[in-house]
């Protein structure tokens, strides 16, 4: 059976991709970390791979807007080849910076510049939020959640509040599966009431509107999330994993974050 090949798109500030790399690799994939000015050089490398991913990180530092320059480049440069990739049966992903970038490309079809219906904008409390969250899978296409229904990740950015154009905009992503992935309460038992309203606190940790922390297209085939799940792919990662050992006798084979990338591995074969 071919090995499924995955391109680990990285730029200047750009400090998650080899974690991301290891992920899929401990997936079962083959994976290619490259450089979008080596991309710019050579668009047609993207039809060697199935999987297109862009990882978290400080994309050209940020410095007009999270992952916007790095968004701009792709548009300008290699647009037709990033939306004919998408559209053939293939897995686009982004993380963090890199669902900041989806979201600027156009490429999650909630359109670009003054048309784009959601955004991403600052967090609610004003500051960079470095914590783990719990996190809730709804219904919906989306390839790389297929199986999962709860995870527990960590979140690490300054601008990931999800912000749609209106409520409208909100119930019509929902209603087709396009807001798979939602913040949920960290402890459980305090989850009762509505499930749409906004979380607190942290357990929202930076006030997305219906408690969103990830968006799929319409085919399910592009995901773009704010939480990490290259950080947590094996058992030791969880923060209390020694709790854990202790009190279950073993540790599972891997982290919650692992089945996202084994869930594209398993898609092509």
């Amino acid at each position: 059976m071919p090995t499924v090949r995955v391109l680990v798109l990285r730029a200047p500030g750009t400090n998650c991709d080899v974690e991301t790399a290891h992920a899929f690799q401990l997936a079962g994939a083959r994976c290619q970390r490259v450089h979008i000015y080596r991309l710019r050089e050579q668009p047609r490398l993207l039809e060697q791979f199935q999987v297109l991913c862009i990882p978290g990180g400080f994309s050209f530092g940020d410095d007009v807007g999270a992952g916007r320059i790095l968004a701009v480049q792709l548009q300008h440069h290699l647009g037709e080849q990033l939306h004919r990739f998408a559209e053939q049966d293939r897995l686009v992903l982004g993380i963090c910076n890199g669902f900041q970038v989806l979201i600027q490309t156009g490429l999650l079809g909630c359109g670009t510049g003054p048309q784009r219906e959601v955004t991403l904008t600052w967090n609610d409390s004003g500051r960079f939020e470095d914590r783990w969250v719990r996190l809730r899978c709804e219904e919906s296409p989306c390839v790389f959640l297929r199986g999962v229904q709860e995870l527990f990740l960590p979140v690490a950015h300054a601008e990931g509040k999800f912000v749609a154009r209106d409520q409208q905009t909100l119930r019509r992503l929902a209603a087709a599966g396009q807001l798979p992935l939602r913040y949920a309460p960290l402890v459980p038992e305090e989850g009762a009431g509505d499930p749409e309203a906004v979380l607190p606190y942290p357990d929202n940790p930076n006030g997305s509107q219906a408690n969103v922390a990830g968006m799929c297209d319409a085919t399910g085939r592009v995901l773009g999330l704010m939480p990490h799940p290259e950080r947590y792919v094996d058992p030791a990662q969880h923060p209390h994993w020694t709790r854990q050992r202790a009190a279950e006798g073993a540790l599972p084979s891997g982290g919650q974050g692992l089945a996202l990338f084994q869930n594209a591995v398993r898609y092509f074969q």
